[in-house]
């Protein structure tokens, strides 16, 4: 899936100097990783401390892959060395999972920089070239107006309404009131979400060195108006307004189209006039990013075996076996890995946890809480649970069933997307189950998947220790009558050199296997959630990044020097 990111910053500190004026900013973006890689730059916005940047970034995105991008703040400087202004880290995840898909981070050096991931739709490429006439000056009498524009897309929100938000900043042209503003490249995704009859906005602004830039004039118009506006020339010219009155206008001197024909394969296809351009947009299947920018939150399950196969947990070598010297068993790096990416989706981070196969007080139990508390409090608690367990007088015994915890968890799925709905929300839970051995009843098993697949949950069994996996194999094949396949199987030791690994391959099938879900019951997306300023996280950044970035004569951005970055290890 492909996410693009957009930036801004507030309150930063004036890196200029004392007589210097205000700072110029503009950030670089670092996809951080063993090999850390230039995203790129957005533009530099002349004098301000609090810059909105227009510029974004795409980038493929994988729910099971962590992904880290770093947001570097220079000071422009036009002879010598761009001053730093500090730099903040961004989990992709986290990001996904904020209220609104926003967070902020604070820099140590003073200043906040907020980070909002989004969908981005492959739809082809605008290419805009605007001319300015007899627009009205702001400047009075012995001077002229210095005019850009910007490219603005409306998003609707539930609970917040409309707003437009920036997607393409012009150069300025200097003391002209009928200026030919340089080519404008631009995302259709970006811009109107593939959609070329979707309301879009052009501002045209007064440019001022203290970045309070004046308002000349806008107007509300269409791709495909730009594009009918560009073939009538100056007859087809388009009003701006600024109060009620006109204020200039606005010719296309050119507005083309390309690759609306590369749709992505999740896309449905478009129809397209005689002369290529694309007129409107068919129904098409919603994506994962767009449940979840809608508000669908992710809610997890964890299922742990305690069958006697997992031998005595006071011996080492076994697979419960707790290390003095705090280092995971099998079982504790499953649930860190894949509950540290599941747990950025859910906003109250409430885990229920569930042990089968052990015997309490002479009774086989296959399906029992584990601690003293219903939901626990994130992957920490959840590895507390776990080591509960061992103090509550059980013995391990068998067989390995994994029908109850299905069932229950099934259940637990379909009240939590009906308390959701209640409030106009959507939720979908995955079941986590770690086992040592294969199910005892393989068709017991499968009826149980196929009841459980009417509600909103996917399935993820990862297979720990040396036991013969072969025939679990069944779970990967088991669909239910409607054909919705909702568990996936995964041995631990052939991922047991990366937590990366490990999660990439349990995870990547839950994306699909929930839009199938509510596509199947005619449940869609909300409208994306929009964070109010008072709504958005702000996060303390403990250190700055070690990275050093090299800016070449060429304009290239190269990583040239700080400590690899990598978190891909047990």
């Amino acid at each position: 899936m492909k996410l693009q990111l957009s930036l801004r910053a507030s309150d930063l500190k004036n890196a200029a100097g004392i007589g210097r004026g205000t700072s110029d900013p503009f950030a670089v973006v670092t996809h951080m990783d063993t090999t850390s890689t230039v995203l790129g730059k957005t533009e530099t916005i002349k004098n301000t401390l609090d810059p909105d940047w227009a510029k974004v970034f795409v980038f493929d995105y994988e729910l099971g892959t962590p992904m880290h991008v770093a947001v570097s703040l220079y000071d422009e400087v036009r002879k010598g060395e761009n001053i730093s202004m500090g730099s903040v880290l961004f989990d992709v995840g986290s990001l996904l999972g904020a209220y609104g898909n926003t967070k902020g981070k604070t820099i140590k050096r003073g200043g906040v920089v907020f980070a909002r991931v989004g969908k981005f739709e492959e739809n082809g490429t605008m290419r805009l070239k605007l001319k300015g006439i007899k627009l009205k000056n702001t400047e009075g009498f012995l001077r002229k107006s210095d005019p850009f524009f910007e490219l603005k897309t409306r998003e609707d929100s539930d609970g917040v309404g409309t707003s437009w938000d920036s997607v393409f900043r012009s150069k300025t042209v200097k003391d002209n009131l009928s200026p030919i503003w340089s080519d404008a490249v631009v995302s259709l995704g970006t811009l109107c979400h593939g959609n070329m009859d979707r309301p879009i906005k052009i501002c045209v602004y007064d440019y001022e060195s203290s970045g309070e830039h004046v308002l000349m004039g806008e107007l509300e118009t269409t791709v495909n108006n730009l594009v009918i506006a560009k073939e009538q020339e100056e007859d087809g010219a388009l009003s701006l307004r600024k109060k009620g009155s006109e204020s200039g206008k606005i010719v296309v001197l050119k507005a083309d189209i390309y690759g609306v024909e590369n749709l992505s394969d999740d896309m449905a296809a478009a129809s397209v006039s005689d002369d290529g351009v694309r007129s409107s947009i068919k129904a098409k299947t919603p994506t994962f990013i767009e449940y979840i920018s809608g508000g669908c939150e992710l809610n997890l399950c964890v299922a742990i075996d305690f069958t006697g196969s997992n031998g005595d947990p006071r011996i080492p070598g076994t697979l419960h076996f707790r290390h003095a010297d705090g280092s995971k068993n099998d079982y504790e790096k499953a649930i860190s890995a894949i509950g540290s990416i599941l747990e950025k989706y859910d906003s109250n981070q409430k885990f229920p946890v569930y042990g089968f196969g052990a015997k309490f007080s002479g009774v086989v139990r296959h399906c029992f809480q584990c601690g003293p508390i219903q939901e626990v409090d994130g992957v920490g608690g959840v590895l507390s649970a776990y080591q509960e367990v061992f103090r509550s007088g059980l013995i391990m015994s068998g067989p390995t069933v994994f029908t109850e915890v299905i069932l229950t968890s099934a259940k637990k799925a379909a009240d939590a997307q009906v308390a959701a709905e209640k409030e106009g929300k959507q939720a979908y839970s995955i079941l986590l189950i770690i086992t040592d051995g294969s199910v005892s009843d393989v068709n017991a098993t499968a009826e149980a998947l196929s009841a459980a697949s009417e509600s909103p949950l996917s399935i993820v069994i990862v297979g720990v220790g040396e036991a013969d996996f072969n025939s679990m194999e069944f779970l990967d094949e088991a669909k239910s009558e409607g054909g919705r396949d909702i568990a996936q199987f995964v041995e631990f030791n052939a991922h047991s050199h990366s937590p990366q690994s490990l999660t990439s391959t349990t995870l990547q099938e839950i994306p699909n296997q929930l839009v199938e879900f509510f596509t199947s019951h005619d449940q869609f997306p909300n409208a994306t959630v929009h964070a109010n300023e008072d709504e958005i996280v702000v996060e303390a950044e403990e250190e700055e990044i070690d990275l050093s970035l090299d800016f070449g004569d060429d304009a290239e951005i190269t990583v040239s020097g700080g400590e690899p970055f990598s978190r891909n290890v047990f």
